[in-house]
C-alpha cells in the first residue's frame, strides 16, 4: 500500500510491544520498520525499465526476510538513539520486528502481487482485499495513532491494530461475495466453466470491485459494485483478445532480450495481458485501469519486434480525464452511467 498506511499499520504492530514509558518511541521505530521494506523501489535501472516493477515487493518483502528488515532497522535506531533513549537494544530490535512483520503482508492484501515465500517461491501473492490507497484504513489509523500518542496509552494503538484487522476481514468478506457476483454474471451469460477470474478492489473503497474472467480465448472486464447491505449493480464493460505468450513470442528467438522481457512482463501481470485499445504496439497489464469496467491498461510495454535485443519501454497511462472521475464518482454511489460514461464500448 501506500507508505503512510504501511507506516501507520507497522506503527500500531510495535504497540502490542510498548509500555506508557516508551510508546513514542516504539511508534516511531515501527512507523519506520513499516516503511523499510518499501525502499526497495529505488532498486531502478536506466537501461532496463522492467527491473523497478520487478523488484518492488521482491526480497525485501518476503516473510524470511523480515528478521534481516528489522536488525536493520533497529540497527539504524541503536546507531542514532543509544545515548538519548537507553533503550536496550533487543527492545529496538522488538518495535522493529513487530513493524517489519507488517510490510509484506500488508502489501500482499493488495493486488498488486508480493513475492512472501522468496526465495522458495517466485508466486506473487495477492490477496485482492483492499485498494493500494484505502482512505478508510489509512485515517482510521491515524487518528488512533494521535490519539494513543497524546494520551501515552498504549490500548488506543492496539485498537488500531484491531481495527486493520477488522477491515482487512471485510475486504474479504467484500472479495467472495463479489466473486459470487461474477460467476453469475459470467453464467447469465453462457460462459461457464471460466478460465479463470479474478477481482479487484477499484481505488480507494471496498464498494466498487472490478472483475476479469477468461472464457473462450477473451478477457472479459466489467465493474460490480458490492453493496454492505445486500442490493448489487453491474457495470458492462468489454471483452478483449486475451494475448498468449506463445503469441507474443512468435517470430523472436527464444534467447532474445525483447522474448525475455516479454515473459518477465507476463510473470509480473500474473497473465492478464492485452493489447492497448489505442496503441496496437502495446501490450497492456489488465489487471488495472482508471475505471473498474475499461480495458484501457494504466501501463504496458511497447514492443518492437524490430530491436530484438533492446530492452522494451515500460510505459504509464495514468492520466484521468474529468469524465472519467465522474463516471468512477456515479459507479460508487450505486447511480446509473450515461451514454457518454461508459468510455468503453460495451459488447
Amino acid at each position: 500500500m501506500d507508505p503512510i498506511s504501511q507506516g501507520a499499520l507497522g506503527a500500531v504492530a510495535a504497540a502490542t510491544c510498548v509500555d506508557r514509558t516508551d510508546v513514542r518511541k516504539g511508534v516511531l521505530v515501527g512507523w519506520a520498520a513499516g516503511m523499510l521494506a518499501d525502499a526497495d523501489i529505488f532498486i531502478a535501472s536506466a537501461s532496463d525499465p522492467l527491473l523497478n516493477i520487478e523488484y518492488h515487493r521482491h526480497f525485501t518483502h518476503s516473510l524470511i526476510f523480515i528478521p534481516v528488515g528489522a536488525l536493520v532497522c533497529a540497527g539504524f535506531f541503536w546507531l542514532v538513539t543509544r545515548r538519548h533513549w537507553l533503550l536496550p537494544f533487543h527492545r529496538l530490535y522488538l518495535f522493529s520486528l513487530a513493524g517489519y512483520a507488517t510490510a509484506g503482508l500488508l502489501d500482499a492484501c493488495t493486488s498488486y502481487g508480493t513475492r512472501l515465500l522468496w526465495p522458495f517461491s517466485d508466486t506473487r501473492v495477492a490477496w485482492n482485499i483492499i485498494s493500494i490507497v484505502d482512505p478508510i484504513f489509512t485515517i482510521t489509523l491515524l487518528a488512533l495513532i494521535g490519539i494513543g500518542l497524546v494520551r501515552a496509552r498504549p490500548s488506543w494503538l492496539r485498537f488500531g491494530l484491531v481495527s486493520a484487522c477488522g477491515y482487512l476481514a471485510f475486504g474479504y468478506i467484500q472479495r467472495e461475495r463479489t466473486s459470487n457476483l461474477q460467476a453469475e454474471l459470467a453464467e447469465s451469460r453462457g460462459h461457464a466453466p471460466v478460465v479463470r477470474s479474478t477481482v479487484k478492489p477499484s481505488i480507494g473503497n471496498l464498494l466498487l470491485w472490478r472483475s476479469i474472467y477468461e472464457y473462450d480465448g477473451h478477457f472479459y472486464v466489467d465493474a460490480i459494485r458490492t453493496g454492505v447491505f445486500g442490493g448489487k449493480k453491474i457495470y458492462e464493460g468489454s471483452a478483449v483478445p486475451m494475448l498468449a505468450m506463445e503469441e507474443l513470442r512468435a517470430g523472436l528467438p527464444r534467447d532474445s532480450r525483447l522474448a525475455r522481457d516479454i515473459g518477465r512482463f507476463d510473470h509480473f501481470s500474473d497473465g492478464f495481458l492485452a493489447h492497448h485499445p489505442t496503441f496496437v504496439d502495446v501490450v497492456g497489464d489488465l489487471r488495472y485501469a482508471a475505471l473498474p469496467q475499461s480495458v484501457k491498461p494504466l501501463w504496458g510495454i511497447r514492443i518492437d519486434r524490430s530491436q530484438v535485443n533492446a530492452h522494451v519501454p515500460f510505459e504509464s497511462f495514468r492520466e484521468v480525464t474529468e469524465e472519467e472521475r465522474a463516471a468512477l464518482l456515479r459507479m460508487l454511489w450505486g447511480r446509473d452511467l450515461g451514454d457518454g460514461e461508459a468510455l468503453d464500448a460495451p459488447r
